[in-house]
């Protein structure tokens, strides 16, 4: 017996038509209402952005190497910490995970600080653990230079990250641009503290000397040997041997200029009023304070006070705890919510649609950014995900924009017709060679990157993905794009290409394949794909089997480091919501598994119209860093609902499912009020690629 159909015979007889009618209304209403209680008076939404415990663990690391260990913050981080400790004295990298090496060294190095003896129950307990897991030197790259800045490990432990990268070309396979956007906000940082290579000293009692299996001064590769003679990995090894002989003789001519390079490279992606620090997110942020401590700069220093300021607007403060978040993702919850309270109803002429899209449009991205070093005759245009990150607008962001902006009837009015053009050509431009879409950057694909001993982060890449790239293709056939056009075709052609065996797609900034096979699905439909293929009909069928006998859908984030798990889990409003969301695109909306999905996410919506959960159901990088997004069981429920309903939901289960259509907009060839000669006018930039 399927899931599926253990689901269907678990379930309770159907309520009446009429009244099932009454109460799915009553549901989207109340969940709809809950959302727009929620803006913000100017019009946006935000929500926490939850991480693992690595965030509280390294900014108490950050005050002991600025010499504030005495912060009443320290203690505050340190009572979050305690809570979030497992019964096998670990910390994991997401609720119900297991123990992971470098959340626990950094979680245990920061309770060491905050003054927490080595005896103590529950640190005798984390020791126990890490020195299991294969002890403090089986921590990764950046795990090991909190280590070396606090003393605890030498740097020559640490992989080399030379500054002297900075100058080279962008022809060079090597050079900065040729890695991931996060990355590279990273590395240059980090190469100016390589550089000085500085040190806090602590007193013995914080030290952590206990949870190595050899005394930290060992002689050790900053990442372990592949047992062939040759190797990409073995060359980049011997290539940081080379550069560490070459540091210890002297031998670095270019060092002074490359560092003077690379602080005002970081300080130029760093300027008030356009970024909420570099990036905008918390670890260069914390590097930025590192590096400007290396310089000498003082506590005093506006410019220290600035890049701590922004650390500060992502601490969270309450019942003598504190906890922070990775960034802030205001555009992505704002986009996401106006399509949310658009598809339930929300007039496009409301005060509150209105006062939504005028804050987005106000946050378009009007500067030249990284992006535009692989990408060259495109004007700048597009969205972030933060408040304030003018060198990284980002597909993904861009294109929920532009989908709000048309599910709210406001992407053919005269204020937003010019930034949607922008986006669009942008978005077009940003495509990969392979038909596909990354996040920040064109073609960052070099698997060879990979493989460098600071690369275990899983993140130095920034490869084109099906959940992008479909959420692209939904984007783009509100503005007139169908299959038959060329780049739809190459992208639906990459998506294709990437299906699993099981008819799942996965899903890399969301768990997992729940996520991946929801946008796929979705995005084929709006370019007018025929639903009725083999290739669709197989992630239909995937997404029927993995239902959970409650009529809900799950998935751990376990299933990245185990395919197995796919589909597995305790059901979630929000990947529930995804499952239904594509299930709809798929023509399924008379399906008894629909319905079983809608009825789920009524029955467990709270008082307030809206629902919780607990697991992470966002991904930050797999297999390393993951993510609770609190208002993703919001608003997709709310626009499960408000589809469903919309299809049958006031008509009985009955209706023909050809009946069905995602939104009104593609019904027509091209959307309502938006002219050929618009669409037409169009510009597809050819990439630079010297």
């Amino acid at each position: 017996m399927t899931r599926a159909t253990a689901t269907a015979a678990a379930l309770p007889p159907a309520p009446r038509e009429e009244d099932w009618a009454e109460e799915l209304t009553a549901a989207a209403g109340r969940a709809r209402a809950g959302l727009l209680a929620d803006q913000r008076p100017d019009g946006h939404w935000c929500g926490e952005l939850e991480g693992d415990t690595i965030l509280e663990s390294e900014f108490v690391l950050l005050l002991a190497f600025l010499g504030r260990r005495d912060d009443p913050r320290v203690a505050r981080a340190a009572n979050y910490l305690r809570t979030k400790q497992q019964a096998d004295g670990g910390w994991p990298n997401y609720p119900g995970g297991p123990a992971e090496i470098s959340v626990s060294v950094k979680a245990y190095f920061a309770l060491k600080i905050a003054g927490d003896p080595a005896d103590a129950p529950h640190m005798a307990r984390a020791a126990a653990c890490v020195r299991k897991l294969g002890g403090a030197e089986a921590t990764n790259s950046f795990t090991r230079f909190y280590l070396a800045l606090l003393g605890q490990l030498p740097y020559s432990a640490c992989a080399s990250v030379p500054a002297e990268l900075i100058l080279l070309p962008r022809w060079f396979a090597f050079n900065i641009y040729a890695m991931s956007a996060w990355s590279r906000t990273i590395f240059v940082p980090l190469s100016v503290v390589d550089a000085f290579k500085p040190v806090t000293a602590l007193p013995d009692a914080m030290g952590i000397r206990e949870l190595f299996l050899a005394p930290p001064e060992t002689p050790r590769w900053p990442a372990k040997p592949t047992a062939k003679w040759f190797s990409w990995t073995n060359f980049f090894l011997g290539t940081d041997w080379c550069i560490k002989a070459a540091q210890r003789l002297g031998l670095t001519p270019l060092r002074r200029w490359a560092v003077k390079r690379a602080v005002a490279w970081m300080r130029d992606r760093a300027r008030d009023g356009e970024s909420d620090g570099i990036g905008a997110i918390f670890p260069p942020i914390v590097y930025h304070a590192i590096v400007l401590k290396a310089l000498g700069v003082p506590a005093g220093d506006p410019e220290m006070q600035w890049v701590m300021g922004q650390l500060d607007d992502l601490s969270i403060e309450e019942n003598g705890e504190l906890r922070l978040q990775p960034c802030k993702s205001p555009v992505w919850d704002t986009a996401l919510s106006l399509i949310g309270v658009a598809d339930a109803g929300q007039p496009a002429g409301s005060e509150e649609v209105g006062a939504a899209v005028r804050w987005l449009l106000d946050r378009e991205v009007r500067r030249t950014g990284d992006w535009a070093k692989t990408v060259r005759g495109v004007e700048p245009g597009g969205w972030f995900f933060e408040y304030r990150n003018a060198h990284y607008p980002d597909v993904d962001d861009t294109a929920m924009v532009l989908i709000a902006l048309a599910r709210s009837g406001h992407h053919t009015r005269a204020a937003a017709l010019p930034a949607v053009h922008r986006a669009l050509n942008w978005l077009v431009a940003m495509q990969n060679t392979n038909g596909g879409w990354g996040a920040f950057d064109r073609n960052i694909e070099n698997e060879v990157l990979e493989k460098v001993p600071f690369a275990d982060h899983n993140a130095m890449l920034d490869p084109a993905c099906p959940d992008i790239t479909a959420r692209v293709l939904e984007a783009l056939s509100h503005y007139g794009y169908r299959v038959g056009q060329e780049p739809v075709d190459r992208a639906v052609r990459f998506i294709l290409g990437r299906q699993e065996e099981t008819g799942a797609w996965f899903g890399r900034w969301g768990v997992n394949y729940v996520y991946g096979t929801w946008q796929v699905l979705v995005g084929l439909a709006a370019v007018g794909f025929d639903m009725s293929l083999p290739v669709a009909r197989r992630a239909v069928r995937w997404l029927k089997d993995v239902q959970n006998a409650d009529g809900g859908w799950g998935e751990s984030c376990r299933s990245y480091d185990d395919p197995s798990q796919a589909g597995v889990g305790e059901s979630t409003a929000s990947q529930t919501a995804w499952a239904v969301l594509g299930l709809l695109a798929a023509g399924e909306a008379g399906s008894v598994e629909v319905r079983a999905g809608v009825e789920y996410l009524v029955g467990t919506q709270n008082a307030a119209g809206v629902w919780t959960e607990g697991p992470f159901t966002g991904t930050g990088f797999p297999r390393v860093f993951y993510l609770k997004y609190h208002m993703y069981p919001v608003y997709f429920p709310l626009m499960a609902l408000s589809r469903y309903a919309a299809g049958i939901g006031g008509r009985g289960s009955g209706i023909g499912r050809s009946e069905y259509r995602l939104d009104a907009g593609h019904d027509a060839a091209n959307p309502k009020g938006l002219s050929p000669r618009f669409l037409s006018d169009t510009r597809h930039p050819t990439p630079d690629t010297r």
